[in-house]
């Protein structure tokens, strides 16, 4: 399929945000943003159930991670998909493990969490973004390089998929689980996964 080109008065009204001025925009309404290709996002806030799961894993994980790591949430990461000046990529996951440095390079330099800092990322499915998660989240995390992805679903039976960066087939399932996920992948973890909701 191809898409109709614009007016030319409409297509040159249309910027695409860097990576700069999309850090500059701050909140721009309830809920967040994330940037794709330089275009804004907008996505609803979690419902009460996915912020309490995003909570309690939180908690085990910080419980958990190494001192050379750190668990952060709902923090927006650089892709680093595109070079600096150019439209930008941004995700906002849900949950991350990130080097111990992060936030220490931020408070010194500013910007964002850079892909390239990151180990885990976790998305909490929530009912509008199955596919979202699944898809398109899956392939540009792996395009960032990001070594470990985690889908968490909270719907009945609650499942935690982990997926491993390989260099041939990006993101492969190393598990599903359900009742207790136990890994030692990016670091010794074990999480009942039913006591998160």
């Amino acid at each position: 399929m191809t898409a109709m080109p614009l007016p030319e008065s409409a297509s040159d009204s249309i910027h695409l945000l860097t990576i700069a001025e999309y850090a500059e925009l701050g909140e721009v309404e309830h809920g967040y943003t994330e940037l794709i290709e330089g275009r804004l996002l907008m996505s609803p806030s979690p419902a009460f159930k996915h912020n309490r799961a995003m909570g309690r894993l939180y908690k085990r994980l910080d419980q958990q991670v190494p001192d050379d790591l750190e668990v952060v949430q709902e923090l927006d990461v650089d892709l680093e998909l595109a070079p600096v000046g150019a439209p930008g990529f941004s995700r906002r996951p849900d949950v991350m493990v990130v080097r111990g440095d992060t936030g220490d390079r931020i408070e010194a330099e500013g910007g964002l969490v850079l892909a390239s800092e990151v180990v885990l990322v976790i998305e909490i499915v929530s009912p509008g973004s199955k596919r979202l998660d699944h898809v398109d989240k899956r392939r540009d995390y792996a395009d960032a390089g990001i070594p470990n992805y985690w889908i968490l679903d909270i719907d009945d039976p609650i499942s935690l998929t982990a997926c491993r960066l390989t260099d041939d087939f990006g993101y492969v399932d190393d598990q599903v689980a359900t009742g207790t996920f136990t890994t030692d992948v990016p670091f010794p973890v074990e999480v009942s996964l039913d006591r998160l909701v």
